[in-house]
Order: structure tokens, then sequence, then C-alpha cells
């Protein structure tokens, strides 16, 4: 009865120090209010979150937490979405913007319309895929299994012979002596703490990172994570805002500058292209309207081509140009000068002949420089790859502390770039948020997508980060190592604990000092052994970001 009474209290121990591993799960779900006012046929209605349909118009108070995703459609405030991103400082928001369910309004009065309900919803996923990787079992976590289906058929096997030796050679009475002994190694030898070393330190690291606005989708993505030596950011909307401007427009003798821009406007109108929605953005900024464009054609990498006013126009790198056969060479010291000072310069060119340069800059983002240098704290050699020419590449990573820039990279090179990293021996991790980056983010050994990146990215990274600092990179990789050591911790702890207490509980002291290990205090030091292992996991939630 003591065995089992003591047995019973090491489970309940281990079971309210596992019941705080799912602490984030438990913040997550109690994000969701209950009840939402809803604006139906004219009139104002306090409903169950369950009941509201898509496309309902619902109306924010302040203070009120936001119940599904939707888009504003009246009205302006600031939104915290610290509990989803990790980002502290609230977000404003105005019409069009999205929201999303679970973040909560601090001022302000707005309408939304509901646009994902239920399962659909933004915080729904991210509960869904905290879950999901909680669950999942990492590379060491298989190890340890194989290493548990040899050890129990080890510890039955000792626990026979102890018996065995006990009943012929141990003292009288032999039988009882036998058992006891036999009961004993069975008992401290129970591997729970072994089995619950990975899995419960996954738990708690995955959850802490959830609460960072880090969502890891399994544990072999956390265990790669804590093994990188390299890192890959694409340069645009990673490193820098992604939000490109016009700082520049230089025309050749004897050429307007409004006629150069307008020809720029107009082939780029039909661009999806960060840089040409940039110059698209200025022309309307300067109320030009643009002409009407034939024959356009998106060139992968270089640039747009196409006939504005009957006229054969280009606009795009010096690549382009060559192909083109351009002469760029009057404006060749201009470009070195702005690509040097990190801007971006475009050619554009109408009839074999070169009109004059537009520069567009994408801001590099503050606290990209501070990324580098924890990284390079971890020792982690950090990339840049983007498709701007090498001087401009070249100048924005001296800024920011860049050991490696990959540059002048057509889109369908990027992850030819990664399998080459790869090749060299390097466990690299590609950082990106575009479409293009897709198949570099599947290529490396951990993919990550930062910030609002596309749904196409997300679904081909390992690990999605909900802020759109390149900080969080840092965070991740911090965490990982943080949870590996804490499994090793765990298992080291396990293994050494089993591996004393058979001996003694098998009765190697008896003969020498006449100890002999009861199987009462074998069945608490073998509970313990399985709440000091969750504590040690526990520690996790105290680890700082």
């Amino acid at each position: 009865m003591i065995i089992i009474g003591l047995v019973s209290l090491g489970s309940a121990l281990e079971s309210k120090a596992r019941g705080k591993t799912s602490l984030a799960i438990k913040r997550l779900i109690g994000l969701q209010p209950r009840t939402a006012r809803v604006i139906r046929n004219g009139k104002e209605l306090d409903l169950p979150v369950e009941e509201i349909g898509l496309d309902e118009t619902i109306r924010i108070r302040p203070g009120d937490r936001i119940p599904v995703d939707g888009e504003v459609i009246q009205g302006s405030s600031h939104v915290d979405e610290s509990m989803l991103t990790g980002e502290p400082m609230p977000v404003a928001k105005q019409v069009g913007d999205t929201v999303y369910g679970g973040t909560l309004n601090t001022q302000g009065s707005f309408l939304m319309r509901a646009t994902r309900i239920g399962r659909d919803t933004a915080l729904a996923h991210i509960i869904e895929l905290v879950r999901q990787a909680q669950a999942s079992k990492p590379p060491i976590g298989r190890l340890v299994d194989k290493v548990a289906a040899v050890f129990v058929p080890v510890v039955v096997s000792v626990a026979v012979i102890t018996f065995f030796v006990w009943y012929r050679f141990g003292p009288e009475p032999q039988l009882a002596y036998a058992v006891v002994t036999g009961m004993t190694v069975l008992v401290i030898a129970c591997p729970c703490a072994l089995g619950l070393a990975t899995p419960i330190s996954i738990m708690v690291g995955v959850g802490k990172a959830a609460e960072h606005g880090i969502l890891i989708r399994n544990g072999e993505a956390l265990q790669r994570a804590g093994q990188l030596d390299t890192v890959v950011f694409d340069k645009t909307g990673t490193l820098t805002e992604g939000r490109p401007q016009v700082v520049g427009v230089q025309a050749v003798a004897g050429v307007d500058q409004d006629e150069l821009l307008g020809i720029a406007v107009a082939l780029e109108t039909g661009s999806e292209h960060p840089l040409g929605q940039a110059i698209v953005e200025h022309g309307q900024a300067q109320d030009l309207e643009p002409a009407a464009v034939e024959e356009f054609e998106a060139i992968s990498g270089a640039g747009v081509r196409g006939r504005v006013a009957g006229r054969a126009c280009l606009i795009g790198n010096r690549r382009l140009m060559d192909e083109n056969g351009i002469a760029v060479d009057a404006l060749l010291d201009e470009v070195e000068r702005r690509a040097g000072e990190g801007e971006t310069p475009m050619f554009v060119a109408c009839e074999g002949r070169l009109l004059g340069i537009i520069s567009v800059a994408d801001r590099v983002r503050d606290e990209a420089a501070e990324a580098v240098r924890r990284l390079h704290e971890l020792d982690i050699e950090v990339v840049m790859l983007t498709g701007d020419n090498r001087h401009t590449a070249e100048a924005v990573a001296a800024r920011i502390g860049i050991d490696r820039v990959l540059a002048e990279v057509l889109p369908g090179d990027k992850r030819d770039e990664v399998a080459r990293l790869q090749q060299q021996g390097k466990v690299v991790a590609m950082v990106g948020d575009g479409i293009n980056d897709a198949p570099a983010l599947a290529q490396a050994d951990v993919g990550i997508a930062i910030g609002q990146g596309t749904d196409v990215a997300v679904e081909a990274a390992d690990i999605a980060l909900l802020r759109s600092s390149p900080s969080s990179v840092a965070d991740a990789v911090a965490l990982s190592r943080a949870t590996l050591r804490n499994i090793w911790q765990n298992l080291f702890g396990a293994f050494v604990y089993n591996s004393l207490g058979i001996p003694v509980a098998a009765g190697v002291l008896y003969p020498f000092f006449g100890i002999l290990l009861s199987p009462v205090i074998a069945a608490a030091a073998m509970s313990m052994s399985s709440v000091t292992v969750v504590s040690n996991a526990l520690r996790l939630r105290r680890l700082r970001l």
C-alpha cells in the first residue's frame, strides 16, 4: 500500500507539473471571447461567437477582444496583437485593414466584416499548429525509443537474474529476499523519466515559442534549428521593410524627366514586383497618367519590356540592357554611386537608346543589425540572398554586418544557392517571405517564413514568425538550442539515475555494507525522477528572449 501510495503521489505531482506545459495552449484558447456584438437587420445583438456567420458586420468597442478574423469597414483604432505576434506596440487599424480574432482593441470603435470564422481563423490555426508540434517527435525522441526498446528487456532480465541469485545464494529467508530485490529492480528501473525526457521539453519549448510569435511546425524542425550554423536571409521584406520608394530620377541629356518617369510608370503598371510598384506609386503622387502598354512582358530577374506609344521600351538592370545592346556608359558612375549607398538603380531605354535611370531604395529595418549581431553571438554565419546588383547588396550588407552576399540571383536560382551551401556541409536556414522564396524554404534544413509572408511561403516553411522582425530568427535559434540542452539534461539525468539505481536495487552493496534498498524507497525515487524531469523542462518557461 505504501508503494502504491508513493507511486500515486509521484503521478499526481507529475500531472500537476505537466499541466503547466500546456499553459501556452490554454492562454491562446482563452483569447477568444465568448460573445460578440453583431449587427443584423439594423439591430445590434450580443451573440455567441459560434453563431457569427461569414460577411456579418460586428461592432468592436474599446477594450473588446476581436471575436473572429475580419476587415475594418468603418472607423479606426489601435489593436494589441501581442498575444499572437509577441509585438508589444498596438498596431494602427483603418478601413481596409485586417484584424485577427483574439487580439485586443485598445482604443477607438470600429465596424468589421467577418472574413474567417471558426477553425479558419488565424488563432484557431495557430492553436492547431502548436498542438501538432507539441505532439510530434524529433529524431532524438526516436533515438530514445530505440534505447528504451533495448533497456526494458535488459531490466527484466536483470530482475530475473537478481531473483535467482538471491534465491540461490542469499540469506534466509531466501525467497523473501529474492522477491523483494527482484521487485525493487523493476520498480526503480521503470523508464518513465526516460520516456518523459524528450516530449515534455518539446511541449514546453514549442509553447514558449508560440507565446513569442514563433510557430514551430514539428519537433524535428525544433531540433534542426538548434543545430544551425548558417542563416540565409532574403533581403526584400526580411532585412528591409519591403516598402521600396523612388529616391532619384535622372535623365540623360536631351530627355525630359517627366517623359522618363512616364515611360517607367507605364511599363511597371503591369508588374507585380515591389520595385515596379514603388515606381507606379511615385508616378501617382506626381499625378502622372500612364500611357497604354502593348506587348507587355515581365523578364524574371531582369525587368520588363513593352511598347509605349508605339515605341519598344525597357526598364530593368544592367544585364537586360546588355542583352539588348543598349549602351549605359553615360550613367555608370552615377549608378555605382547610388548602388554604393544601398539604392537600386534601374535603367530605362526606348528604341535602343538609354533615357536615364530611376533609383529605388528599400529602407533597412531598424532591428536588422541587432538581429545579425545576435546570430553572430550564436556562432552562426549570416548570408544575404538577393536579386539586386552586387554594389547595392554589398552596401546594405556592410551597413548591418552581413558575412557573405549572394547577389544578382534570379528568383528561380535561390533554391540552388541554398543547396550549394548544404553541399559545403553547412546546416542552413532560409528566411524569406515571398512566393519566389518557397522553393528555397523547402530546400533548406530549416525554412523560416517571416512576418506577413505569403501563404505559400508559410506553408513551405518549418517555422513561421508572426512578427516581421528578423530578431525573431535569433529568438527561434536560441530557444531551440535551450530546448535541446534541456532534453539532453533530462536524458542524462534519467539514464544515470537508472544506471546507478539498478545495481543498488539488485543488492550489490549488501555483501560489503549490509545495505539493501527497500521497495518503498525505490518507488519514491522512481516517482521523484519523473517529477525532476518535468520540473527541469519547466525551467524553459523562464527563458528570456
